[in-house]
């Protein structure tokens, strides 16, 4: 049984911890305002922006910390899983551990009391405030442990855990030694506050407005422009339904970019085992006349 004094130094370093990410979140949407100022424009710190925001949330956070990591909805070769999981840490949304736990939390309890971003608690606090604010559904390093063991087992993700603030610093300095401010502000600041919110609205906005098609028990929804936003991730209803599926949409018109690029994987022999759900299964939970075969495996 924890003693006072712990106990007391726990509350306090959580404290300590929410300061830090409130002050780190303000800090990065700050520096990210630099992109009004003129001088601060180039063409090639605007491509930098769109190769690491691509590379970063697509690949790094979208297809390997969610889709991957979290689910296992395919496999692909060890090698090039770290390579794209050092991605997903360069987005500086935390470590993997803590990415996946809490994903794994959030499906375990979706919308009730349990899940660190339930929107029953506000849009806000879907979208960000859990982050920052006293919040007992956040995993602790013993609920990541249950959540994560697959995770915790790899010494690699234990080290990308420890160090991926030293990543986005290291990354940050690269930059300005290659292309000065205007691309630390474009591709540090101005990329992680467009990947941050992207991310986001998958935990509010596709949790409040949109379409449902299968019944999960949930406030999931399918949302058409946070799946555009998001890679194929706002096909959100039909993810919490099947979370082990590898394809998010499954109509013609739920175009999933993820999806497609986990197609053009497997065709080169890079990804394999893709899970998807069977008609039965689809039948089972549908809401409206269900989908057929041929529209899931297409």
């Amino acid at each position: 049984m924890l003693e006072r004094t712990d106990m007391q130094r726990i509350v306090s370093k959580d404290h300590r911890n929410l300061l830090a990410t409130r002050l780190a979140l303000w800090g990065i949407h700050l520096g990210a305002l630099a992109v009004f100022l003129p001088h601060m424009f180039s063409w090639s710190a605007l491509a930098v922006c769109v190769t690491l925001y691509y590379l970063t949330g697509a690949f790094g956070i979208t297809l390997c910390f969610h889709r991957l990591l979290t689910h296992r909805s395919f496999e692909i070769a060890k090698p090039l899983e770290y390579v794209i999981a050092f991605l997903g840490t360069l987005a500086l949304q935390g470590g993997p551990i803590d990415w996946i736990a809490t994903h794994r939390a959030h499906h375990a309890n979706t919308d009730r009391k349990g899940d660190p971003h339930d929107v029953n608690q506000g849009l806000i606090w879907a979208h960000f405030e859990w982050m920052y604010r006293e919040n007992d559904a956040r995993p602790t390093r013993a609920e990541q442990a249950r959540l994560a063991p697959d995770l915790i087992g790899d010494k690699y993700y234990v080290f990308l855990e420890q160090t991926y603030v030293f990543w986005q610093i290291a990354l940050g300095i690269a930059l300005f030694a290659i292309g000065g401010w205007s691309w630390v502000v474009y591709g540090v600041f101005l990329r992680l506050v467009l990947t941050y919110h992207v991310t986001w609205l998958v935990n509010s906005a596709a949790h409040h407005c949109g379409y449902r098609s299968y019944q999960t028990g949930d406030k999931s929804t399918n949302s058409w422009w946070v799946a555009f936003l998001a890679w194929g991730e706002g096909w959100h209803n039909n993810h919490h339904a099947f979370p082990f599926s590898a394809r998010h949409g499954f109509q013609w018109f739920e175009f999933d970019a993820t999806w497609l690029v986990i197609q053009i994987l497997a065709k080169l022999r890079l990804a394999s085992d893709l899970k998807l759900p069977t008609p039965a299964m689809l039948n089972r939970l549908a809401i409206k006349p269900a989908i057929t075969q041929t529209d899931v495996a297409a």
